[in-house]
């Protein structure tokens, strides 16, 4: 798969500006106990998405969809759509990051003669996979 071929949306909001996602989800896991073995045991106990969207910085988007929330003590929102379609695979992945809650929020960050790029950290609390690769 070529990363060249990535897309996004935010909230329906294409984003043609994004030049890298990753979203992980975490699992947290408790060791178990176990008779009559040496290795160890593990429960899953909990999970939690991560993520960061990494953009070329030629709007305010981001300062404008966050901000005003910000300022009232809430949270902003939103549901991510990203989508990896190689011309040479077979097939697109899709998926779905839901209840997505952007951590951070640069406000200002550039130096003379470089272009800019944002990088958005957020949480999201659960997925849909939309399409998936199939050899």
């Amino acid at each position: 798969m070529n990363g060249a071929f990535g897309e996004c949306w935010i909230d329906n909001d294409y984003m043609a500006e994004t030049t890298a996602l990753q979203a992980k989800m975490k699992l947290d896991t408790t060791e178990v106990k176990r008779t009559g073995t040496l290795e160890k045991g593990y429960k899953v106990t909990g999970i939690s998405g991560t993520g960061t969207l990494k953009l070329n910085k030629v709007t305010s988007y981001f300062i404008k969809k966050i901000s005003e929330n910000l300022k009232k003590g809430k949270a902003t929102r939103a549901t991510i759509i990203t989508n990896l379609e190689d011309p040479e695979a077979f097939g697109a992945e899709r998926i779905r990051l839901d209840n997505c809650v952007f951590t951070e929020l640069t406000l200002a960050d550039w130096e003379a003669g470089k272009l800019l790029e944002e990088s958005i950290p957020f949480n999201f609390s659960s997925f849909e996979v939309l399409n998936t690769i199939d050899a």
